[in-house]
C-alpha cells in the first residue's frame, strides 16, 4: 500500500511503471524525490487517491521485465549508470552545444535576449555535468565499488578517502539540483520546446535534443539520488 508519507523517490525506485506515472502527472521524482507524496499532491492539485491507484497498478504490472536496481549489486548499477547515462551525455552534450551555436548565429537577431540566455543556461549545464561525471567516475564510483567488494567478502570495511559517503553524496546531490534547475529554465525559455515559426532543421534538432536530454537526466538522477546513494550510505552504516 502506497501512502502519503512515502517519498516520491522511494516509490519511483519500486519500478519503471511508477516513474511513468509520475512523468504523466509532471511530478519531479529525481531532484524532488525526497518530498512526501502527500505534500506534492497538495501542491500540484493531484488527487492522491487517483495517483495511489495508478501507482499501485503500475507497480504490480510493469509490462516488460525491468531490472530492480534496488536489489542488484552496486557495481552493476554503477556500470549501468556509466554506460547508459554518462556515455549518452558525453555523446549528446557536444552535439547539442554545436546546434545551439548554429541556432544562435543563424537566428540570434530574431530573439536575442531569449536565445542568449538559453545558450548561457545550456553552457553552464554542460560544463557542470562534464565535471560532475568526471568526479563520479574517478572518485566516488570506484570508492563505492571497492567498499562493496571488501564488505561482501566479510572483511573489515576500508577507510574512505573522503571520510564518509555522505560527504561526496551531498555534493553530487547539490549538483543534481543545479542540473534540475537548469533543465527547468531551458524548458521555460523554449516554452516547453515549442518551436518558433521560422525554425530551421537545426533549430528542431536542438529542441529535440533538449527534450531527450531532460528525459534521460531524470532517469539518471533518479538512479543516483534514490537508489545508488542511499544504498551506499546504508552499506557504510551497517559495516561501520
Amino acid at each position: 500500500m502506497i501512502t502519503q508519507e512515502q517519498s516520491v523517490g522511494e516509490v519511483a525506485a519500486i519500478s519503471l511503471g511508477a516513474v511513468r506515472v509520475f512523468e504523466n502527472h509532471g511530478i519531479d521524482y529525481c531532484c524532488g524525490g525526497k518530498r512526501p507524496l502527500g505534500d506534492v499532491c497538495r501542491e500540484q492539485n493531484v488527487d492522491f487517491a487517483t495517483l495511489q491507484q495508478q501507482l499501485e497498478t503500475a507497480t504490480r504490472d510493469n509490462g516488460a521485465p525491468v531490472k530492480d536496481w534496488a536489489k542488484e549489486p552496486l557495481r552493476d548499477l554503477i556500470h549501468h549508470i556509466v554506460t547508459t547515462h554518462h556515455e549518452y551525455l558525453k555523446l549528446e552534450m557536444p552535439r547539442i552545444n554545436d546546434r545551439m551555436n548554429k541556432v544562435l548565429n543563424a537566428h540570434g537577431d530574431k530573439d536575442p535576449e531569449r536565445l542568449a540566455e538559453l545558450a548561457k543556461t545550456y553552457g553552464g549545464l554542460y560544463a557542470e555535468l562534464d565535471q560532475h561525471m568526471h568526479k563520479e567516475e574517478m572518485v566516488l564510483f570506484p570508492a563505492i565499488e571497492r567498499y562493496e567488494a571488501v564488505v561482501s567478502q566479510r572483511l573489515p570495511a576500508p577507510p574512505l578517502p573522503f571520510g564518509t559517503f555522505q560527504n561526496p553524496v551531498a555534493m553530487m546531490e547539490m549538483e543534481h539540483d543545479n542540473a534540475g534547475e537548469a533543465l527547468r529554465r531551458i524548458k521555460e525559455l523554449t516554452n516547453n520546446y515549442e518551436l518558433p515559426d521560422y525554425a530551421c532543421p537545426t533549430y528542431r534538432a536542438l529542441y529535440q535534443g533538449f527534450e531527450e536530454m531532460e528525459s534521460d537526466l531524470h532517469q539518471h538522477i533518479h538512479l543516483e539520488n534514490n537508489i545508488l546513494f542511499p544504498r551506499s550510505i546504508e552499506l557504510e552504516k551497517v559495516n561501520a
